[in-house]
Formats: structure tokens, sequence, C-alpha cells
């Protein structure tokens, strides 16, 4: 009974200091992973927009190992080289997000620039310099967030991959963000920000005029 005691004790210890270290990375370094709702978010409208750019195609592929039988035939739209087409560096697409921190949902993982560079660029076009202890040069390159999200979305591939296979070819009725998500991985999870909708990326601002270095 009391070695029960101590193992649930240490199990509590373990999960408080996990989520206070989550909360202090988050603190400290402003860095705030993408929940498993975002992730399967974001793997599910990539894979639907790689599909509508493939839904066009009239291509008809030959399967077939023998040159004695007939190769069969079969339309690209239903065929398994479209899957394998659209599943390939799928993830790899993840890297071309920016982290929005102005944004407290999901959109805060999108393309396009966030309106806090956006501001700080115009900044810089207009002369002032600014320091906000990163590199100009790499104001572009993938955050730790977005790198993560990477790693996160080849997991859910991998865990769920026969679950896509098994939609692809047979229930394409079916919504799949609701089938993946809401059905699978997000089971018995948090999937509100399934219900959230997609933000559009303002335009961006004319440069202005180049004045005076100032020091921000």
């Amino acid at each position: 009974m009391e070695i029960g005691l101590v193992l649930i004790g240490v199990c509590f210890f373990l999960s408080v200091s996990l989520s206070n270290g989550e909360n202090i990375e988050e603190e400290k370094y402003g860095v705030k992973y993408a929940s498993d709702c975002e992730v399967c978010k974001v793997f599910s409208e990539e894979f639907s927009a790689r599909l509508r750019e493939s839904a066009k195609k009239h291509e008809v592929v030959e399967t077939g190992y023998s040159h004695m039988d007939a190769k069969k035939k079969t339309k690209y739209v239903k065929s398994e080289l479209r899957l394998i087409e659209t599943l390939d560096g799928i993830c790899d697409r993840v890297l071309e997000y920016n982290i929005h921190k102005e944004r407290n949902d999901a959109s805060r993982f999108a393309r396009g620039q966030s309106e806090t560079f956006r501001t700080l660029e115009g900044l810089v076009d207009k002369g002032v310099k600014v320091d906000i202890g990163i590199p100009h040069e790499l104001w572009d390159k993938p955050s730790a967030e977005i790198t993560q999200l990477k790693v996160q979305c080849e997991s859910l591939l991998e865990n769920y991959e026969d679950d896509i296979e098994d939609w692809y070819f047979n229930k394409q009725d079916a919504n799949f963000e609701e089938y993946l998500c809401r059905d699978r991985a997000l089971k018995r999870k948090d999937s509100s920000c399934l219900a959230e909708k997609p933000k559009k990326n303002k335009s961006k601002k004319k440069k202005g005029e180049t004045g005076k270095r100032d020091e921000l």
C-alpha cells in the first residue's frame, strides 16, 4: 500500500514538473509548441490542399509487372501514385509556415509574414535599428515552433498512415479532417481548434522612406 502511494506521488510530481517545465519554457523563451489539435489541423489542411492541386489531372496510370499480361489502367485521381505523391514531403511544406505570435488560436501557424515581423521590417526599411536578439538575416528562418511542428507532423503521419490510406481508397465521401483528427488522432483529446476559421493574411505594407537610423 505504501509503495503504491509512493508511486502515485512520484508520477504526480513528474507530471507537475513536466507541465511546469513547458510553462517555464514558454514564459522564458516565448516558445509555445503546437498542440495535438493544431498539428492535425495543419496536416489535414496540407493534405487536402495537395489533393486539390492534383484533382484536375486526367492522366491514366498503368500498373503491372509482366509484359505478358495486360497492364491495369487506373485514373490518376484514384490511383495509389497520387496518394504517394500527395504524402511525399508533405511535412516539409510545414517549414514554409511562420509563427504568428500576435494570434492565440491555431491560425498562429500559417504561411506569410506575421504582423509582428511585418512591423519590424517596416521599421528597418525606415532606417530604424531594430535589435530583437536575432540577426536580421535569420528573421525568415523557421522558428523553434515550426521545426518542432515538422517533427510532430511526421509523427502523426507515421502513426496514422494506414487510416489515411483507408480514407483515400474507401471513404473519400467523409470529411478528411473529421475522419483523421476528430474521430481518430484526437479521440478523447481536445479538438476545439478544428472549429476555428482560418484567418486571411493582410497584404504587405509599402516600404517607407529611409530616414535617420535610431535605436529601438
